[in-house]
């Protein structure tokens, strides 16, 4: 009886040590705070756009960033001209940038592909927007995971809880304001945060 418990926790060890060897556990820091897996600051970021372009968030530096989790087939989904609309008033103050995301109520079930063609078609969305990702759970992709820990952005926690959440970061990369969907691109106080 020993031999076969014995012989059974060398399975579990083993497939737990397989698990975090997987490049794509190691790639989304799951199951450890070890910062060459995390990244420190916003800037530090690089991640591709619809298109497979790689975008470095460097760039953004002294612009105010809204992020946004959007999806195509939500309540919230014609938020993406209200988005379209603060990007061509208020491009010069804020740099918006969307993130599809199939996490509530499989509301993005298109490739990268579709996604685009909806943006465009329907929208005219001209901000970026990057490739699908998973911005809540065991696979929550990195830059959701630096948004929603307070030990990593220096004091939030909130993660989405539905399509076209919203977080805004000052010229700095600093985490400044966390929205939820209601809070519509337009909205008085995110204008006033931008300084529209």
């Amino acid at each position: 009886m020993k031999n076969l418990v014995f012989v059974c926790v060398l399975a579990i060890l083993f497939s737990c040590q397989r698990t975090l060897e997987r490049p794509e556990v190691l790639q989304a820091g799951f199951f450890t705070s070890n910062s060459k897996t995390m990244e420190s600051t916003f800037y530090n970021f690089k991640m591709k756009d619809l298109d497979g372009k790689e975008i470095d968030f460097n760039q953004f530096k002294g612009k105010k960033v809204l992020i946004v989790n959007v999806a195509s087939k939500c309540g919230y989904t014609p938020q993406y001209a209200a988005l379209q609309e603060l990007n061509e008033k208020f491009g010069d103050k804020v740099q918006i940038l969307g993130f599809p995301a199939n996490n509530f109520g499989g509301q993005e079930p298109g490739s990268n592909e579709e996604i685009k063609s909806f943006c465009s078609e329907n929208y005219g969305v001209t901000f970026p927007v990057f490739e699908k990702i998973s911005v809540k759970g065991f696979d929550k992709h990195p830059l959701y995971r630096w948004l929603s820990d307070e030990k990593m952005n220096g004091w939030n926690n909130q993660e989405p809880t539905w399509n076209f959440c919203k977080y805004l970061l000052d010229e700095n990369g600093e985490l400044l304001k966390f929205y939820p969907s209601s809070v519509t691109p337009l909205d008085e106080e995110i204008l006033a945060a931008i300084g529209a």
